[in-house]
């Protein structure tokens, strides 16, 4: 092999040692880390051009789970209209990234049509299957909830089914008011008024979620120039056992 390309291999592995990241070949969690400690979790902002992100998350829920996000079995093509209609503009979506940026938990907060002084909010969150039981769902109603009352918005609720549990203990957990009607409930919580301290928390929040996309996208990068020169390292190698032949 030629003398650089070898080095250059060296190199590499050891950075990526160093790193201790897996690469980038497959979109399951990583044994023993199947997802992000809830108090490390960056939360970034999506914007339009995440809709296929979306898309590809919401198409992975199950029939059952597709029931609780959305009150209903919803079809591929019922979860593309949805996707298509996301008003970034108006609404704020929310969306947590793994290190293969995948999107693995996406929340969805909903402003109201009210006066400015009067604002509701609407809460819907989901989370990939193999990333549940981590906080991802509390993590991203407290960042919701945080945008909201940095928003002014008055009050943030949840209309869920009854059934789901997990999503009304959550509301229960942030001090939301529960109230049943048969198989559907609703959750309301009230925001106070914006302070310095709130809106200091979320620019934190923001600088470093755009700061661990970053390095997600870098170490993407990496991994594919390092599979790249393994690749060419294999290929001379049987180039040379053949020439040797």
């Amino acid at each position: 092999m030629h003398p650089f390309l070898e080095a250059f291999s060296i190199v590499t592995d050891a950075v990526a040692a160093m790193l201790r990241l897996d690469p980038p070949h497959s979109q399951t969690a990583p044994p023993g880390e199947s997802a992000p400690r809830a108090s490390l979790v960056p939360i970034r902002s999506l914007r339009p051009r995440h809709q296929a992100a979306v898309l590809a998350h919401l198409r992975e829920l199950s029939p059952a789970d597709r029931y609780l996000r959305f009150g209903y079995v919803a079809q591929d093509v019922q979860i593309e209209r949805y996707v298509k209609g996301l008003d970034f503009d108006r609404d704020h979506i929310f969306g947590v990234f793994n290190r293969r940026l995948r999107l693995i938990a996406v929340a969805h907060l909903a402003y109201g049509r009210e006066p400015q002084a009067e604002r509701r909010a609407e809460f819907g969150v989901s989370v990939s299957p193999s990333y549940r039981g981590k906080g991802l769902g509390a993590k991203l109603f407290a960042r919701a909830q945080l945008h909201a009352q940095n928003s002014r918005v008055s009050q943030m609720y949840i209309h869920a089914l009854t059934e789901n549990s997990a999503m009304l203990k959550i509301a229960r957990n942030a001090g939301a008011t529960v109230q049943r009607f048969g198989s559907e409930s609703d959750a309301y919580l009230e925001l106070p008024a914006p302070t310095f301290v709130s809106h200091m928390s979320e620019a934190v929040d923001v600088q470093i979620a755009d700061t661990d996309y970053r390095l997600k996208v870098q170490a993407h990068q990496f991994w594919g120039l390092l599979n790249g020169v393994r690749t060419l390292r294999q290929r001379l190698r049987r180039w040379h056992g053949k020439s040797s032949q």
